[in-house]
């Protein structure tokens, strides 16, 4: 496989920035673009440390820009505010949903959607609003939300459970309501993020045992067909179907082309093509690895609206793999770094590709890297 895609900006850590990443992109009315990323604040850069929502922007299709600056602060009795998604709102403005951590007077940590809107193109931002969603710990992963042809704003979220403890290693408390632990689920809004719900399906591992699911995404196909995948310990992505707008699912199955550890995948769609960046790794919980196994990065390509790897493939159907293999490239093949948490925006004859690069510091979460890959580069 060949190696795609150029370096437009890289956002190092210093003192006092431990990690940069978990970033999303929005196109703004007059051309520019926004990327917005979790910045890590103070000496800690464990998911629940201190940090705040900073962008940069550009304003030549990415091949330039400006130095980063703060746009939403947490709040006192915040932990800390991560993993952004922006959505070009149905009434014009621009949203924003991110995870808010919080301590519960009992102890534990929550983790709970969160949107904000801006009506000045990103230049000021509303307080943020908790989704109205039953209290709990949920991971909204970054530059994952979507808006539907029918204008409905979906959020793809994990549900691990009541709360967790103090560094998120492990649910300290049972759900109180009737969904499962560690299950995908979706938050929904009709109304341009004034109001939110929950879509009533939650998504398990489909064996029974301690199988968990994590950090789905999700992609409309144009026939309003509604594609989730997962991350797994269990060496790949598994994904289901929805055909009535995310109210009912398939059985959720393991994508053997989806090679993957326990990392998200993000999937787009960016001029004539369907994107999917990943980590084509067989990686799963039992293996060590000082990165996770989150190395390298591929790019799959799909050229009719993401049908050709949406579907399940079928484990030994050598033929189907070779396809498969044909349409991808690597945007990272330096197996001693790590490559995570993408965010995807087309621009200008190609498309901008962000994502945490481990920068050699052999921490898994660190910098944040911006690729851009040209339309003419791909298979």
């Amino acid at each position: 496989m060949k190696t795609i895609g150029r370096e437009v900006n890289f956002i190092p850590t210093g003192p006092g920035n431990p990690r940069n990443g978990e970033g999303t992109f929005a196109r703004l009315h007059d051309g520019g673009i926004l990327f917005a990323y979790t910045e890590f604040i103070g000496s800690d850069w464990w998911d629940h440390a201190e940090a705040r929502i900073s962008a940069i922007y550009s304003y030549d299709e990415g091949e330039t820009w400006t130095a980063p600056v703060s746009i939403i602060e947490k709040n006192e009795t915040d932990l800390n505010i991560m993993s952004p998604s922006l959505v070009r709102l149905p009434d014009g403005g621009l949203g924003m949903i991110y995870g808010r951590k919080e301590h519960l007077p009992g102890g534990g940590v929550t983790c709970m959607p969160t949107f904000s809107r801006s009506d000045d193109e990103g230049k000021t931002w509303t307080p943020g609003v908790t989704c109205s969603i039953p209290l709990g710990y949920y991971c909204p992963i970054n530059d994952g939300a979507i808006v539907t042809r029918s204008g409905r704003i979906l959020m793809p979220l994990s549900y691990h459970g009541a709360c967790y403890d103090e560094l998120g290693t492990g649910i300290t408390a049972e759900p109180q309501t009737d969904a499962p632990a560690n299950s995908a689920c979706f938050a929904c809004s009709d109304d341009s993020g004034a109001t939110w719900d929950m879509l009533p399906a939650y998504l398990t591992y489909p064996l029974t045992g301690s199988g968990a699911v994590a950090e789905p995404g999700i992609y409309e196909h144009e026939d309003g067909t509604l594609w989730t995948w997962t991350r797994t310990c269990c060496g790949f992505q598994y994904n289901a179907n929805s055909y009535d707008g995310g109210l009912t699912w398939t059985t959720l199955e393991p994508n053997f082309l989806f090679t993957s550890p326990a990392a998200p995948m993000r999937v787009k769609k960016v001029g004539d093509f369907t994107v999917a960046i990943f980590n084509p790794r067989p990686h799963n919980c039992t293996v060590e690895s000082d990165l996770w196994g989150r190395s390298p990065f591929a790019c799959a390509i799909s050229r009719d609206d993401g049908h050709s790897f949406a579907d399940p493939g079928t484990c030994g159907n050598s033929l189907r793999a070779a396809e498969f293999a044909s349409h991808l490239c690597f945007l990272e093949d330096d197996l001693t770094e790590n490559y995570c948490y993408a965010s995807i925006l087309e621009v200008k004859g190609g498309f901008l590709a962000a994502y945490y690069h481990s920068n050699g510091t052999g921490k898994v979460l660190d910098s944040t890297k911006i690729t851009k890959i040209m339309f003419d580069e791909l298979p």
